[in-house]
């Protein structure tokens, strides 16, 4: 399961009210004494539902709702998991084949109109089994489906018996699976059909995190808008496409601090918290800014906790020479943090297209005519990575040796005797190429324009058509694409899920908006699933990734370094690139921010 990348609200005003959300027009100005903290969102949300999450701003969002069975810690590196609803880790069967989990008593579902007198009940181990009951019920038409399609015993079988049913809600879910089963409340058992190494870890992700039946059989198609989870915090306004609050659960069984940290944390405060009770911030709320530039400017007056840099803004905001924030940032009391992000962007082709699909020579002359590091430059300052491959320099199966095999060359002349090839194999002149771009801001089209040029240069015309995120995931997942402007961040530190990106299984909805089908590849993808950690492993690794590379099935653009920027009453923050459910460790010093507006007009003063 990978999970995909990321305009000024016009506050309290056309805001679309969702089924039971609550109704509030928060000014940004009145927040400043009170424990919130604000975040842009770039694109509108699909869904907060757990088995139907998919996409970074979704899970990021719903993360602090849900709660999964384990979670990474918040500050040790290198990442480990540690039990978050589950009691301890699984008891594991020699054979790798049985994973027993004990469930933690005491944790209770949000107080919500859909169970008796809308008071929330225990968390029990039943739970879990529905959630990915639901997840394979076919007329739930969950995204996530392919991770778990062939790896639970009887768990296919299942699904083959929801075809039956006109609607999700009238499959029996009490229809036993025998590799899914709750022995007693609190007692979860799964039974895999083959080994699957990565399934603690998967069990860390929010589409997998307990479900209530009440809450689903409640709210019925609506439940995407309602969600009832057993997290920290709980869903309070929901304005469609302009903002999100969250606010405390009081239901949640608490917790605390971490003590726990990596080799500098104690000295960057990162640890002066612990031992204390979460969640520290009241409220939690997203505004979508779907234009950069006017969350910058939010930013900067103080309305905002965390912003990252982009294109127009990071001159003004990062000093190059030293990769520090600039002397105005500093002054307002503004950190730069830099980390390395587990990622993978590119233009894709979607090789059941009839012109790209058997036109390898057109394939890889975009690819040749296609400048990375320019495009690093000019839209990310040089800071990312040029990508040679798919898999992760972070991850041990990454193959150093990728970057002397010629596959991210930049030569327009080979390009253009490419198109000269590609033209006798089509039969005469190229059609007009079109690309799906998930966005419609300026950035966006600067990249379109980027992106024309080059292909204008080695003799081809490309299109780009900008869409919200709603509607660029509809167009992929159903392939109705030719090319695709896109990437994905890793959610576990394991290469597993790069691989899977090109599996004929994974088409569509899991995850291949290449549509790339081999059945060589997917033999050894079989191999692959079932494969531990070790020296054969990274080798059978790094030859499918050649296999896909050798077809150009797209031109991989960079690996992505984040720049972030969060205020100085902004503390505890430490990016953790596999948890999403860390806002109940992050604290708001409301003295601090309440301070700003006087700093500001302080440095107003100063300048000349």
């Amino acid at each position: 399961m990978n999970k995909s990348i990321l305009k000024l609200l016009a506050l309290g005003v056309l805001a679309v009210l969702l089924p039971g959300s609550g109704c509030r027009k928060a000014d940004p100005d009145d927040e400043a004494s009170q424990n919130v903290w604000r975040r842009p969102l770039f694109t509108k949300l699909q869904t907060l539902d757990a088995g139907n999450l998919s996409d970074a701003y979704s899970i990021g969002v719903a993360s602090q709702i849900y709660e999964p069975l384990y979670e990474f810690k918040y500050l040790v590196r290198p990442f480990e998991m540690q039990p978050l609803t589950a009691a301890d880790f699984p008891e594991i069967s020699d054979d790798y084949l049985t994973y027993t989990i004990r469930i933690r008593p005491g944790i209770f579902f949000q107080d919500d109109p859909c169970f008796p007198n809308g008071k929330g009940r225990e968390l029990k181990a039943a739970d879990f089994v529905y959630a990915l009951k639901r997840i394979a019920n076919v007329k739930y038409r969950s995204q996530n489906w392919s991770g778990l399609d062939g790896r639970i015993v009887g768990l296919d079988d299942f699904r083959e018996y929801t075809k039956s049913f006109p609607h999700e809600l009238d499959v029996d879910t009490s229809q036993e699976v025998e590799g899914l089963r709750a022995l007693d409340d609190y007692t979860l058992q799964i039974q895999l059909t083959k080994p699957w190494p990565q399934l603690t870890m998967n069990l860390t992700l929010a589409p997998l995190a307990p479900v209530a039946q009440e809450a689903v059989e409640y709210y019925k198609e609506d439940i995407s808008y309602h969600p009832v989870g057993t997290g920290p915090y709980k869903l309070k306004t929901w304005q469609r496409g302009f903002y999100i609050e969250l606010v405390r659960n009081e239901n949640w069984r608490g917790g605390v601090y971490p003590s726990e940290g990596a080799p500098g944390d104690a000295e960057a405060g990162l640890l002066d918290d612990a031992g204390k009770a979460i969640p520290f911030v009241d409220r939690l709320v997203y505004r979508v800014i779907e234009e950069f530039q006017p969350a910058w400017l939010m930013f900067k007056r103080g309305r905002l906790e965390w912003m990252q840099t982009f294109k127009d803004n990071f001159n003004e905001a990062v000093d190059v020479s030293t990769m520090t924030a600039t002397q105005e940032m500093s002054d307002r009391g503004i950190e730069l943090i830099i980390y390395e992000d587990p990622s993978i962007f590119w233009l894709g082709f979607n090789m059941q297209d009839p012109v790209l699909g058997v036109n390898k020579p057109l394939r890889m002359a975009i690819s040749r005519g296609i400048d990375r590091q320019a495009m690093i430059d000019l839209f990310f300052h040089g800071v990312h990575h040029v990508a040679h491959g798919f898999i992760y320099p972070q991850l041990p199966e990454y193959d150093p040796d990728i970057v002397n095999q010629g596959y991210s060359r930049y030569d327009p002349a080979e390009a253009r005797a490419l198109v000269r090839e590609a033209e006798t194999l089509h039969g005469g002149p190229l059609p007009s190429l079109t690309l799906a771009n998930p966005g419609t801001g300026v950035i966006d089209r600067q990249l379109g324009q980027f992106l024309q040029k080059y292909f204008e240069d080695i003799g081809l015309t490309l299109k780009v058509e900008y869409m919200d995120w709603p509607t660029y995931l509809d167009t992929i997942n159903k392939g109705k694409h030719q090319m695709f402007f896109s990437g994905v961040g890793g959610n576990i530190p394991d290469a597993l899920g790069s691989l899977e990106l090109f599996g004929t299984k994974y088409l569509g909805f899991g995850g291949n908006h290449f549509f790339y089908s081999n059945p060589d590849y997917d033999a050894l993808l079989t191999e692959a699933e079932v494969a531990f950690p070790g020296p054969e492993r990274t080798e059978l690794f790094r030859t499918m990734q050649r296999m896909v590379l050798d077809e150009y099935t797209a031109v991989f653009i960079n690996h992505r370094v984040s720049t972030v920027f969060r205020q100085s009453w902004f503390k505890n923050y430490k990016p953790n690139v596999f948890s999403y459910n860390t806002a109940k460790y992050w604290r708001i010093d409301t003295e601090e921010r309440n301070a700003y507006k006087d700093r500001l007009n302080e440095l107003k003063k100063k300048k000349p």
